[in-house]
């Protein structure tokens, strides 16, 4: 039988991304064993196939990484050997690429971001040149990568003369057939509403200018967040200064099926990344995916990947985070409304999706076995 490692540092339960690619290594005959932490509010998760979730000590931070990539080590050495190992990001690839080689099998590297370029280490000069020392020891010695945009590939390769695959985070074609009515979602049935969803609601993401724009807008305009992020306790605090809290509404992440019922029952979905890292800088979130397939257009910020995606698909329009200039944009995709974009975001939902994505993995499987 043929077996591979899936390792990450999150608690496997919300990660589409990497399941959506375990369910094309199974179909491709690999036995797989999925492994991550748990920690006290995790979900349960009990997929058909083998988790190993590290109960840890710490929960970021050096101490975390330093004993989620001990741990994960020494399970790898004990465990029989494995015919791959994947890693996702960087946090979990050192041990992955130290037993690789011990025990000979190849390793795929799967970054989902520019990692060196994430915020949270811009500040830490220290922390992030323990980051890039790893990245530049392992990466020249990479022969199977993959990413998540041409912009970051680019990167890679301007940095370490490799290119890596793209891969884009796009889930499947699925779409609730009888979705739920606005009633159903506890949603305002008449107004013009703005959804913005995910699991990275955070600062430097265009929110609190959105919110700011939301005063120059007729009051039947009202905004959906549906997920989690850490500026969400600004935004409820910002809502309620601005007098918008009955404009506002603030969902907790639902289940993906559910929620794209909620996605389908908005009129515009909304991205507005800042250019104020390289990540972000560089971005394409799943997000505008999921508007794409749930027939929404989009308004977007102007890095470079949801532009270029946006101008050139014509699914939406493309702003910046002047509040004006959000406002004024807005009410331009309003008056052209959906039926203007369904042409165009039929077409792109066509050209974007799993279905086509997941041959990256079946290329690079393939590529192994020969």
């Amino acid at each position: 039988m043929k077996r591979i490692a899936v390792s990450v540092t999150n608690d496997l339960s919300s990660d589409q991304r990497v399941q959506r690619s375990i369910s094309v290594l199974r179909k491709l005959g690999y036995e797989v064993n999925f492994i991550g932490r748990i920690l006290p509010e995790s979900k349960e998760f009990n997929p058909d196939y083998r988790t190993r979730r590290f109960k840890l000590f710490f929960r970021k931070g050096f101490l975390f990484y330093a004993q989620y990539n001990l741990r994960l080590f020494f399970y790898l050495l004990v465990q029989k050997r494995y015919s791959i190992y994947w890693s996702n990001d960087l946090d979990s690839l050192l041990p992955n690429y130290l037993i690789a080689k011990l025990k000979g099998s190849p390793l795929i590297y799967d970054s989902h971001e520019y990692f060196c370029g994430v915020p949270e280490i811009q500040n830490r000069p220290l922390v992030k040149k323990v980051w890039k020392s790893i990245e530049a020891w392992i990466f020249p010695n990479l022969k199977y990568c993959i990413t998540v945009n041409d912009s970051i590939a680019d990167l890679y390769q301007q940095d370490y003369q490799i290119r890596p695959r793209v891969m884009r985070n796009i889930s499947d074609s699925f779409i609730p057939c009888n979705p739920r009515s606005r009633a159903e979602l506890g949603l305002p049935e008449q107004a013009y509403l703005v959804i913005n969803q995910g699991a990275g609601i955070n600062v430097d993401r265009g929110m609190e200018e959105f919110m700011d724009a939301m005063v120059l807008m007729p009051k039947d305009v009202h905004l959906l967040v549906i997920g989690k992020g850490d500026v969400l306790p600004l935004l409820k605090v910002k809502a309620k200064d601005l007098k918008l809290s009955e404009r506002v509404h603030f969902v907790e992440p639902k289940p993906y099926q559910e929620l794209l019922e909620y996605t389908m029952a908005a009129d515009l979905g909304i991205s507005l990344d800042k250019d104020t890292n390289l990540n972000y800088r560089f971005s394409l979130p799943n997000k505008v995916f999921d508007y794409i397939k749930c027939g929404i257009p989009i308004l977007s910020s102007r890095v470079i990947e949801v532009k270029n995606l946006v101008e050139e698909n014509g699914v939406g329009l493309t702003t910046t985070h002047d509040p004006q200039s959000i406002q004024t944009h807005l009410q331009q995709l309003r008056a052209l409304g959906k039926p203007h974009f369904k042409e165009a975001l039929e077409a792109a939902s066509k050209k974007y999706n799993w279905e086509q994505e997941q041959k990256v993995i079946k290329d690079l499987i393939a590529q192994i076995e020969q």
